[in-house]
């Protein structure tokens, strides 16, 4: 009886071997389809003005990080902005007692802005030019750019800016869409107020000439705001390439949609119109 026993013992680790041989046959990589986009409601690829601006990625729009109506808990008028630099947040107030909660980036430390301000201005696809002061504290960020840039993709006031004013005077300060994403939410810039470029393009029509721009105070942003009292993070000052966020071609040809179509257009056209007509 003990052979039968020995090839029991020797079937066994055949069938175990065939078992693991099988096991190793299934076990191919099985491609997969890349997980669609996540694309938030109000903040997926829009055309302005001809310019394309792509889909803001979910990931900078966790809560609280995205624009929302909400009913409005603040002290100040209906038709003011209020702008909390310590929770983030930019308030449009209506008169119905709600507000467009928008998320904002402000000020490193000692860079926000002081006081109330005015808006005086407002320009779509705004160009900029560094302050003297910014080029003085830091001309390795702003150096290269001294001489300005016009509106368009490349400009760090991204498709809208509305200009503060006090006591009838350019403070220098602005509220403005930014291509820097990540700053949204945190503390980040030379003092101004930005704002996702859908955000701002959502709130400049509906904010006049003459809309006051008033700064909560730190007491109201703790009894307000709670837990999103003092939210985000300081960042460095810093540059971000257009290049990565809208496409090498799009950024060198800087100019709307509709400009870049109409001359490729044009030769087709002039072509046509030379082309010698047969008599009839």
């Amino acid at each position: 009886m003990r052979p039968l026993a020995f090839v029991s013992i020797r079937s066994v680790f055949a069938l175990f071997g065939l078992l693991a041989l099988v096991a190793c046959q299934q076990e191919e990589p099985i491609e997969t389809a890349p997980p669609e986009p996540v694309i938030v409601p109000g903040y997926d690829t829009i055309i302005d003005n001809g310019y394309a601006l792509p889909a803001i990625d979910a990931s900078y729009l966790a809560e609280p990080n995205r624009r929302v109506l909400v009913y409005y808990s603040g002290d100040e008028e209906p038709g003011t902005i209020e702008v909390d630099i310590y929770a983030k947040f930019l308030y449009w107030i209506m008169d119905d007692g709600t507000a467009w909660r928008y998320p904002i980036a402000v000020g490193r430390l000692g860079r926000a802005i002081r006081g109330d301000t005015v808006i005086r201005r407002k320009v779509e696809w705004p160009g900029w030019t560094p302050t003297a002061n910014m080029l003085r504290t830091e001309p390795d960020v702003y150096g290269d750019f001294a001489g300005g840039i016009p509106g368009g993709l490349r400009s760090p006031l991204g498709a809208r800016a509305l200009y503060l004013y006090q006591g009838g005077r350019d403070t220098y300060y602005r509220i403005h869409g930014t291509n820097d994403l990540a700053s949204i939410g945190n503390s980040g810039s030379a003092g101004c107020i930005r704002m996702f470029n859908h955000d701002i393009i959502h709130l400049f029509d509906m904010v006049p000439l003459g809309t006051d721009v008033v700064m909560r105070s730190e007491e109201d942003s703790i009894r307000i705001e709670d837990e999103f009292y003092d939210r985000g993070i300081e960042l460095p000052a810093t540059h971000i390439d257009p290049d990565d966020i809208y496409g090498e071609d799009a950024v060198l040809a800087d100019r709307p949609i509709a400009e870049i179509l109409a001359d490729q257009l044009a030769p087709a056209e002039e072509q046509d119109a030379e082309e010698p007509q047969e008599d009839v």
